[in-house]
């Protein structure tokens, strides 16, 4: 149950068997169906998930539509963190996409580990540093690219999503339409 999470987490920071052990004992296990909401929009988010098995997405509403903002998928850690870290209502809905296995920790349990692991804070500053990167990652790529550029990023950085996330989130992530990314894949197909 911890195997993906503690060589995640070797990539960190080494930790001893008593620091896992802790660790452990502070994230609990959750099972969480397909289509179920973590987080949703106006609810302060009170977790942070790693993710074993599955797949979250994170979205936001404007105008009645859905827009993909990232896809988590095993080996991360996922969050509504802005709501989280302020305790605010979130602007953002966290969703799986498919059935989840979840390692749990809530605001009061971090801040715990905090004091029982200084170590913590190494952990949560890398996990930060990953989420800043990939966020000017995406900013950059909608700047500088054009809508092919970006899916073929994605597919490179992502193949293995292609079959597992439903095309129109896959498009919606892009800032593309369903059309636009159907269009992409066959000219891209027809040029192999």
């Amino acid at each position: 149950m911890y195997q993906l999470f503690h060589s995640t987490l070797k990539n960190l920071v080494a930790l001893s068997e008593k620091e896992k052990a802790i660790l452990e004992e502070a994230f609990v296990f959750r099972q969480v169906p397909r289509k179920f909401k973590l987080t949703e929009e106006g609810q302060v988010a009170k977790e942070v998930y790693f993710i074993n098995k599955g797949l979250i997405r994170l979205y936001y509403t404007k105008e009645g539509e859905e827009i993909t903002g990232f896809i988590f998928q095993e080996g991360l850690f996922a969050s509504s963190y802005d709501s989280f870290l302020k305790q605010q209502p979130s602007n953002q809905t966290l969703e799986t996409l498919e059935e989840c296995e979840l390692l749990v920790i809530d605001k009061k349990g971090i801040e715990e580990l905090y004091e029982a692991l200084p170590k913590m804070h190494i952990i949560t500053r890398k996990v930060a540093e990953q989420r800043f990167v990939n966020a000017q990652r995406i900013l950059s790529s909608f700047i500088l690219d054009s809508p092919e550029e970006r899916y073929r990023k994605f597919e490179e950085a992502h193949k293995d999503l292609l079959m597992r996330v439903p095309q129109h989130y896959i498009a919606s992530f892009l800032g593309i339409t369903p059309v636009s990314l159907s269009r992409i894949r066959k000219r891209l197909m027809s040029s192999k």
